[in-house]
């Protein structure tokens, strides 16, 4: 006898805590509480980065990997504090104890990020809601943070679920939703989607998931390269990845392969923010610091090349990385080049651990992985 659909389902909690570094250092530090806070380089010289914002922040427009001087003058009156990322950490590991009752199956996205498959639960709950809740709660009683749960059938959708009622918000969509889900969601809200390619949907005709789901995947994929498949699969909430618990232990690099290629400097610099706060948070988890930042930059032929800068002692702080990145890339002379991927790792460590061994192939910041 064949499996029912209902057998078959796996159950998917993704958990985001909210504005993690800025609720952190809210709780630490009382004086921040209720006002605009922004985690990052200070705005003053050169400039640095914005690695998160409190919600308060957030209401000014202020978001993760803008420019501190940005925010300053979105909010002139906007605390600035630089990142304690051992103290993140300690809290991480706080937070990666509550999921492990439930149980081992654990893909952590970063410090503040993760799936959970709750298919099997060490408790034997069966509801991957209640759980969701109970890891909610016990974040709450235990850390004094709030985190916001999306629960599915899939990371995809879970994911994307995770983010509906933030701050402290839980989102379950069932196997049955799913499609009208998908069908009635913005394509802006598609995660991976960005600016520039949900304007270039939107100039196709294509403002949500059921216009898309009008098109074939060879239509798609002739308009939007591999992702199409990804954006053709998942409008019908097609995702079969598992949760690999031992992703974080891959790599301490980053890259992105972007949907359309960038033309333009400052879409270049705003995604080598993104990533450079990704490389960093790895950083941080292993608590490591590299010597040697490397660069790399895959244009619309295919041509790739990479570019590094050595120093003379480790480093893994977000606004060298971003600095530097951007440094050379602006030596490559990006104006009039496409380019399709960026990169960025660090290398030479100042700090060896056993886990190196296994740090070999790079763990890709894929946003489209069918």
């Amino acid at each position: 006898m064949e499996n029912t659909p209902a057998q078959t389902h796996r159950k998917i909690i993704h958990i985001d805590m909210d504005a993690f570094y800025a609720s952190v250092e809210q709780r630490d530090n009382p004086e921040y509480r209720g006002k605009p806070l922004v985690v990052g380089g200070p705005p003053e010289g050169r400039g640095g980065v914005v690695a998160t914002a409190s919600y308060e922040a957030r209401k000014f427009g202020i978001r993760s990997a803008m420019s501190s001087k940005q925010a300053l003058q979105l909010c002139p009156h906007a605390l600035f504090v630089r990142p304690r990322f051992a103290a993140y950490k300690e809290v991480s590991q706080k937070i990666r104890e509550i999921f492990g009752r439930y149980t081992d199956l654990i893909e952590p996205l970063s410090l503040d990020e993760a799936y959970l498959d709750v298919t099997s639960d060490k408790l034997n709950i069966g509801s991957a809601i209640e759980i969701a809740q109970q890891i909610k709660q016990a974040i709450k009683n235990e850390l004094q943070l709030t985190a916001s749960a999306g629960v599915s059938i899939n990371k995809f959708v879970a994911k994307i679920a995770s983010d509906i009622n933030k701050p402290d918000g839980l989102k379950f969509i069932g196997p049955s939703a799913i499609e009208s889900f998908m069908e009635k969601l913005p394509v802006e809200k598609f995660f991976g989607v960005g600016k520039v390619t949900a304007q270039k949907m939107k100039n196709m005709g294509l403002h949500t998931g059921d216009d898309l789901k009008k098109l074939t995947e060879a239509e798609l994929t002739k308009h939007f390269g591999k992702v199409g498949r990804f954006y053709f699969n998942i409008v019908r909430g097609i995702d079969n990845r598992e949760v690999q618990p031992h992703r974080e232990t891959k790599s301490l690099a980053a890259e992105d392969t972007f949907a359309y290629d960038l033309t333009t400097i400052e879409e270049m610099e705003a995604e080598l923010d993104k990533i450079a706060i990704t490389v960093c948070n790895r950083l941080q988890n292993y608590q490591l610091k590299g010597r040697t930042i490397t660069l790399k930059i895959k244009y619309s032929d295919f041509k790739q090349i990479t570019r590094n800068q050595s120093f003379p002692a480790g480093l893994n702080d977000l606004e060298t990385i971003s600095i530097t990145a951007k440094k050379l890339l602006a030596a490559t002379e990006p104006e009039d080049k496409r380019v399709r991927l960026l990169g960025i790792s660090l290398s030479n460590f100042a700090e060896i651990t056993i886990k190196q061994k296994e740090e070999k192939s790079t763990d890709q910041l894929r946003l489209f992985p069918f």
